[in-house]
């Protein structure tokens, strides 16, 4: 990765410095990507701080950032084509810049992800259980026996049925969540104190979602990692996370906690991901209220507040700020909008809140 100048594209607020206690801190992060159409501004001036033993919820719709973001946490970009900048400090360690080799030694042992898509994050080439053994091996240099037998012992942390036959079964005789279940005990053998989860519980049934979601509160709780959750599903974030992110855009537009967003939100924006939600009060037939137009292209996003050509309550800031100035987004709770606290509050109350019932 590739450390330059912040790029000067509208007025943003000053780096805030690491927060009190914590274990990663992302300042003031870009991330841009060289195409052939133009350079995608894909992360555009992001900021956060996790705690371990804590879960960060990242929210958004698809092209909002939030892969990409944690993808530059351990280094994934090709730096031929992608241009980072800002700070991502993980246990005091400077990750932005750092040597493949230094990457290398953290990824799978310090930091792991959980990829969302486990059939191609896995190779078909080797066994479930070589997959699992090899960063083991790697970190600690453990023996060949040695490095099965924690393989077997992760298989059945996460509730594979038979561990010592399944660890010797290659990634298309699992079944979709015995394959999510890998990918969480090959993320984990090395006990790493951050763990990156992109949309864990994609594509599989209800119920073993909640398996899932269950066994990374327990394994949370017995080695005290840090987790980022990426997702788009807000249930999920209720019912898992400490911490909630909104992203859109490249950008951060609401913080603070799981119970301050989701109980009172103050972004158009979260407004419209909550109203968006489906609700078992709702008739039948009831249509879904979806957030009107598309996500901005990330090869020219709009000046201003990204979220404005779909935002319906521009006129109500004074002037034409939502088209030509960046909101600045608040230390600790708050949202990057440029309507009052006053009027956000109001809105929330009178319209918004009797809608999400």
């Amino acid at each position: 990765m590739t450390t330059l100048t912040k790029p000067d594209d509208g007025a943003t607020p000053p780096p805030a410095g690491p927060g009190d206690g914590a274990f990663l801190s992302v300042r003031d992060l870009y991330v841009r990507f060289s195409t052939e159409d133009g350079v995608v501004k894909a992360v555009d001036g992001l900021s956060f701080d996790l705690e371990r033993g804590r879960t960060l919820g990242i929210v958004g719709e698809s092209g909002s950032g939030k892969s990409v973001t944690n993808l530059t946490v351990l280094g994934l970009h090709d730096p031929r084509t992608t241009t980072v900048s800002g700070e991502i400090l993980l246990g005091g360690q400077e990750l932005t810049g750092a040597p493949e080799r230094t990457l290398e030694r953290l990824r799978g042992n310090t930091m792991a992800m959980i990829f969302q898509d486990p059939l191609t994050a896995l190779s078909p080439y080797y066994t479930v259980g070589r997959q699992i053994a090899e960063p083991y091996r790697k970190h600690t240099g453990a023996s060949k026996s040695e490095a099965r037998s924690r393989a077997i012992e992760m298989l059945e942390k996460v509730g594979i049925p038979n561990p010592g036959l399944r660890v010797d079964d290659y990634p298309h005789q699992f079944s979709g969540g015995m394959r999510q279940r890998a990918m969480i005990a090959m993320s984990l053998v090395c006990n790493p104190d951050l763990l990156i989860a992109d949309e864990p519980t994609t594509a599989l049934d209800v119920t073993v979602q909640a398996q899932i979601l269950d066994l990374l509160k327990d394994l949370q709780q017995e080695f005290g990692s840090a987790i980022i959750l990426i997702t788009h599903d807000l249930g999920v974030v209720a019912n898992t996370a400490d911490d909630l992110l909104v992203m859109y855009a490249g950008r951060a537009v609401e913080r603070g906690t799981v119970r301050e967003v989701l109980r009172a939100p103050q972004h158009p924006y979260t407004w419209g991901l909550l109203g968006s939600m489906p609700r078992l009060s709702s008739a039948v037939d009831e249509p879904l209220n979806p957030i009107p137009g598309s996500p901005p292209s990330l090869l020219s996003p709009p000046p201003g507040c990204p979220f404005h050509p779909r935002c319906h309550y521009t006129d109500q800031v004074e002037g034409d700020r939502c088209a030509t100035e960046r909101p600045v987004l608040p230390d600790g709770r708050g949202a990057a909008c440029h309507l009052s606290a006053e009027r956000k509050q109001t809105l929330f109350t009178e319209q918004i809140k009797p809608r999400l019932g």
